[in-house]
């Protein structure tokens, strides 16, 4: 049996009784009833994944996934394909945005290469970098699949591996995400999931005018049209117009549902990982939250489909896992909630 089969097998829906518990804790707190409304909605979730009224926050790890597209040949980004290896190289420096959020919020991050474009050997010699790579970058999709269907698979394998290995002992999990030309397959990625238009779900990435996201959203169009893929079907779906970052995110989000830890989704990247993990284990869904909505249009899409509510709208359109380290803040504070405020009879307060 391979990992990914492994995983599957691990993973379970939250625990309502420890979602009853925590309900009816929260409720005798010292304040009006359900008065910090969506932060004791988290603190439930959070005590259903973590079997805990009591749960660890202090470890927390980003898990940033990095590939290349070889859609991004067709023009469908403001930013050559190079600057993929690049921003790998910032983050290892600790020079990007998410490496200042991330020591903000005091999380560790684990930088992942999937499939880049680039050698990037001498950063792995010195431990800056994971390697998971399975190739220099995905097939266009405007001409066949992304990937083989093994690669797709080694790709989630790949995300389950470095969590194993690199943040099983994490108390929260980030996704992160770098590809030049990634919302592309993300917007094909939720176009065929969801079963929406590619006009509807497909945005500006980057930054591109009218005239590139008018032939971005012909793009996704070929490419659902040549690959045709399965709905219904995970693998199906990666394989053709996915890639391998989203893959890995994919996997590291199904890793921390088996561990029963929780793992903030982060951007669109991110969240066409999750339709990915969904489809392939539907109660991978309890352990998701959705750390923000971001300005691309297929984002919300991706999230109600997931059954899920952002706890940022701050219009984030970098990915990178800033809007998962962000979100790292409000877990603390939903536990802290659920852990430091006292209730009406500890405190000796008069109930209403």
């Amino acid at each position: 049996m391979g990992l990914l089969n492994e995983t599957l097998l691990k993973i379970e829906p939250q625990d309502t009784d420890y979602r009853h518990r925590a309900r009816n804790h929260l409720e005798q707190l010292t304040m009006p009833h359900w008065a910090l409304g969506r932060l004791m909605d988290l603190a439930i979730d959070i005590a259903g994944i973590t079997r805990s009224l009591t749960p660890a926050h202090e470890k927390r790890t980003v898990l940033v996934m990095a590939g290349d597209h070889g859609v991004a040949s067709e023009g469908v980004s403001k930013y050559p394909k190079e600057v993929t290896v690049q921003m790998v190289k910032n983050f290892t420096a600790g020079g990007a945005a998410v490496n200042a959020l991330a020591q903000q919020a005091k999380a560790s991050i684990v930088i992942v290469d999937m499939g880049v474009d680039g050698d990037l050997d001498e950063l792995v010699k010195n431990n800056q970098l994971v390697s998971c790579k399975i190739r220099r970058g995905t097939s266009s999709i405007t001409s066949g699949p992304a990937m083989k269907k093994e690669e797709a698979i080694r790709s989630i394998e790949g995300g389950i591996s470095a969590v194993l290995l690199h943040a099983a002992d994490a108390d929260i999990i980030g996704t992160g995400d770098m590809g030049i030309g990634n919302t592309t397959p993300s917007s094909a990625i939720t176009a065929c999931i969801t079963e929406s238009r590619p006009e509807d779900v497909t945005g500006r990435g980057t930054g591109i005018d009218d005239r590139v996201l008018k032939h971005k959203i012909g793009v996704v169009k070929k490419a659902l049209s040549v690959n045709s893929p399965d709905k219904n079907n995970a693998i199906d779906v990666l394989s053709k117009v996915g890639g391998f970052e989203i893959g890995g995110i994919a996997g590291v989000i199904l890793a921390a549902a088996s561990l029963q830890k929780p793992v903030l989704v982060d951007g669109f990247i991110s969240t066409a990982g999750a339709l990915i993990a969904a489809l392939l284990a539907p109660d991978a869904k309890d352990y998701m939250i959705a750390a923000h909505n971001s300005v691309e249009h297929g984002h919300m899409l991706a999230w109600k489909w997931l059954g899920k509510k952002p706890l940022l709208d701050l219009d984030l359109r970098l990915g990178e896992g800033t809007g998962a380290v962000l979100a790292m803040n409000l877990i603390e504070a939903a536990i802290r909630i659920m852990t430091e405020v006292s209730t009406f009879d500890e405190a000796e307060v008069s109930k209403a």
